[in-house]
């Protein structure tokens, strides 16, 4: 059937609330930083007492690389994309990465339409590894699959709500946030059940 209406086109999309036609509703390159109190919350779980090299694959502006940093960590960082960061590695593909960093973590929250291919792949070069993921990265089968041969160690929920910056515009971190987050963690060989923590600001 030949439809004929010309009403409001950006309808659908605003119901769904995922429009992929303004620019200025998405985030380029899949970018959103993250607040740097993150860091402050996965040290509430001990990950970082052992841990004095990381290597932040998605580095982006340098958020978490520079909280990392000001906890006395050596931070190796590189991210597709040049955000600026001084020192980052740029043009880095870390999903086509065939070997690791000599470092202790990968720490990072990864552009989310990847996230899985991330996890997946920071396990395979690190014996340690800790994603900022949403708490929703816990569901949907393939995701399902993938935590039964990969089990986190913990998944850290975070009790206050975080806000991940827009193309890294730090005015965002003061605004509310609908989306809830965690730190997932991974120990390599590690095959029990996680464990589930709550950190806080």
């Amino acid at each position: 059937m030949d439809k004929d209406w010309t009403g409001n086109h950006a309808t659908t999309h605003a119901v769904l609330g995922s429009s992929n036609h303004s620019d200025l509703e998405r985030a380029q390159h899949d970018y959103y930083a993250t607040d740097p109190v993150a860091v402050d919350m996965l040290e509430q779980t001990g990950f970082l007492d052992g841990v004095n090299t990381v290597w932040e694959c998605a580095a982006g502006g340098g958020h978490l690389v520079n909280k990392l940093k000001e906890k006395g960590k050596t931070v190796y960082a590189s991210d597709l994309y040049d955000h600026g960061l001084e020192g980052c590695e740029s043009g880095v593909d870390f999903l086509l990465a065939q070997q690791g960093k000599d470092v202790d973590a990968i720490i990072t929250n990864p552009p989310y339409k990847y996230a899985m291919e991330f996890c997946k792949k920071a396990i395979e070069l690190c014996p340690n590894v800790a994603m900022f993921l949403k708490l929703t990265f816990l569901e949907g089968a393939k995701r399902y699959s993938f935590f039964k041969e990969n089990p986190p160690r913990y998944v850290a929920v975070c009790v206050n709500r975080i806000q991940c910056a827009l193309n890294g515009d730090e005015k965002m971190f003061a605004q509310s946030s609908a989306a809830c987050y965690a730190w997932f963690i991974w120990e390599r060989g590690y095959k029990g059940k996680p464990e589930i923590l709550w950190v806080t600001k």
